[in-house]
């Protein structure tokens, strides 16, 4: 078991850490309000809005995650010139994350999702988005951005949701500049780059990106499976550590020394938006505050599972994370 003075430790250790998080950052928009009649212009629901807001999404949720755990955040990330980025940016700025890395691209959008609810159910989502890569000018410009933001990070967090920020150059430019520091480099990818990402520190994919970037089955009640997966990323990416995340099943290790399973806690389960999330921070800080592999995983498990106690995308508490695992962790 774990001595609770290695938990402190640690703990304390975040907030004296800055990341850089390079990803796809996107704008949350919620119209919600009431139904109660059907529109007599189509066979639909007319809501009544009582509250517009918005919310940090994608990387941007990342970062808010790092932050609340006590972290110092550099975000890098392009938006479009436009309103929806312009509220995104103002919105984390004024949070207390640091977006001046943040490229604001006239040739692109904000990548945004607006959810309608009506009576607390969703009944619409509108996506706006472009997916293609950076173009070359716009490359340029973000990779400038990610060398100064690097030079003054304790690590590296990639985290891709497809939308195109994540170009080849970009991973393999912050890739080298955090090697060159020496500080780690971790990875939540997504399928199209799922095997953009050599000589990282930790490669954090879940169970259906693994079987899709990998296309083989993988069968989570099969160990054998998960530690042949293991081995084929190992293989092709050369990374140190692996985390698989299992969802109710918890989440798989994989490192040279060997490999482990961590069960999930027993949680009242409300929303599983956001875990994900939640276990790159977490294993991000541990990693760059000097945390053996076994506790990292560990403890990012307990807070995903945290996470998925609360509706919605909700940033995980340090205070309630950091007496979880004391209960939890140290066996007292």
């Amino acid at each position: 078991m774990i001595h609770p003075d290695y938990i402190h430790r640690i703990f304390e250790t975040f907030s004296r850490l800055t990341v850089t998080v390079a990803g796809d950052i996107m704008a949350d928009h919620y119209i919600e309000g009431k139904v109660e009649r059907i529109s007599p212009e189509a066979p639909v629901p007319v809501v009544e809005v009582l509250k517009k807001h918005t919310r940090p999404g994608g990387a941007a949720n990342v970062a808010v995650n790092l932050q609340a755990l006590g972290a110092s955040v550099n975000l890098c990330a392009v938006t479009g010139d436009d309103e929806s980025g312009r509220r995104l940016t103002g919105l984390l700025s004024g949070s207390g994350i640091n977006t001046r890395y943040v490229y604001h691209a006239s040739d692109r959008i904000t990548t945004s999702k607006t959810r309608v609810l009506g009576n607390h159910i969703q009944m619409l989502r509108v996506d706006e988005e472009h997916t293609h890569f950076l173009s070359e000018a716009d490359e340029a410009a973000c990779l400038g951005l990610l060398e100064r933001s690097v030079s003054e990070s304790d690590a590296l967090l990639f985290e891709d949701y497809d939308k195109g920020y994540l170009t080849p150059g970009i991973i393999a430019a912050g890739t080298r500049l955090a090697r060159a520091r020496q500080v780690p480099v971790t990875v939540d990818p997504k399928i199209r780059g799922f095997l953009s990402y050599p000589d990282v520190t930790l490669f954090k994919p879940n169970l259906k990106e693994l079987r899709t970037g990998l296309q083989i089955p993988v069968d989570v009640q099969h160990p054998e499976d998960l530690r042949k997966a293991a081995r084929m990323l190992r293989e092709k990416l050369g990374h140190r550590y692996t985390l698989i995340t299992l969802s109710e099943y918890g989440v798989y290790g994989e490192e040279a020394e060997g490999d482990f399973r961590i069960p999930a806690h027993l949680r009242n389960i409300a929303d599983v938006s956001g875990a994900g999330d939640t276990v790159i921070a977490v294993a991000t800080l541990c990693l760059a505050a000097g945390a053996d592999f076994r506790f990292t995983a560990a403890l990012a498990n307990l807070a995903g599972g945290m996470a998925c106690e609360w509706p919605g995308v909700v940033p995980v508490n340090r205070e309630s994370l950091l007496r979880e695992a004391l209960a939890l962790l140290t066996g007292k």
